[in-house]
């Protein structure tokens, strides 16, 4: 699978949790750390940690290696490691706080259709 099938695919994996405003940014040449990032949230802990981990199974099932997770007991703001994809699953207040799109938005938003 390319960065962007994963990408694609953990934005729709959250979409099947009920994940809020998905966005899916392409961070290329933006920054070294990833080339996409998928931000989302939910509106519970219980939300964020479904959100998750679905995104976990379906990477998984595709043969996608998840490098890391962090975050997940709290279940404020989980990142998710995918390599080149970067899941950021918040919790909607920690989300407005953030604002990480703010941060990029430079990247360009790619639609998850």
């Amino acid at each position: 699978m390319t960065e962007l099938e994963i990408a694609k695919l953990a934005a729709h994996a959250a979409e099947d949790k009920k994940a809020h405003n998905v966005v899916l940014l392409d961070i290329q040449g933006l920054s070294i750390i990833a080339d996409y990032f998928v931000i989302c949230h939910g509106n519970s802990e219980t939300q964020v940690q479904a959100i998750v981990d679905s995104i976990k199974d379906e990477v998984e099932k595709e043969g996608v290696t998840i490098r890391g997770r962090e975050g997940y007991d709290e279940a404020r703001w989980v990142l998710i490691d995918l390599g080149d994809v970067v899941v950021h699953v918040f919790h909607r207040d920690e989300r407005e706080f953030y604002n990480i799109e703010r941060l990029w938005k430079d990247a360009r938003t790619i639609g998850v259709e």
